[in-house]
């Protein structure tokens, strides 16, 4: 049998990633707070970005890093991510060097079923409000 020469991946929607963007601004307007949101596709490339008014500039590239440094290792930003290199020096230094990642909370996978489908990642605040900007929107995301 010959080896097949493609593949099909499931990724994210643009309906979905608004509607992402739409529930993780509303959480941040509970919070007070002024945020980027960017959604990837399961390959790390720009599928959706807004910035609220206020937002921080550092905030859109915050933002973008921590969403492809979700899809690209499969591991939300932040504590998993912290636990993960924390007593492996090479890792503690070598994975901060990579041009796209980003340790700090806010990024996450979105999964369809068992399949990454693309990431979001949030910055805008202090790092645990970003990740609670995104867990909102993830949940919102996800049919009840």
């Amino acid at each position: 049998m010959a080896t097949p020469l493609t593949f099909t991946r499931p990724s994210i929607t643009a309906a979905a990633a608004q509607r992402l963007i739409d529930a993780a601004e509303g959480h941040a307007r509970t919070l007070a707070m002024a945020i980027v949101t960017v959604i990837v596709d399961e390959s790390g490339v720009l599928k959706a970005m807004r910035r609220m008014d206020g937002a921080p500039l550092m905030a859109v590239e915050a933002a973008a890093k921590k969403a492809r440094t979700a899809v690209g290792f499969g591991l939300p930003t932040g504590k998993p991510w912290h636990d993960f290199i924390k007593d492996d020096p090479i890792l503690l230094l070598g994975a901060p060097a990579l041009p796209d990642f980003m340790l700090l909370g806010g990024g996450f996978p979105v999964m369809a079923g068992d399949s990454i489908v693309g990431a979001i990642g949030v910055s805008g605040g202090h790092y645990s409000a970003d990740e609670a900007c995104a867990r909102a929107a993830l949940d919102a995301l996800t049919p009840a």
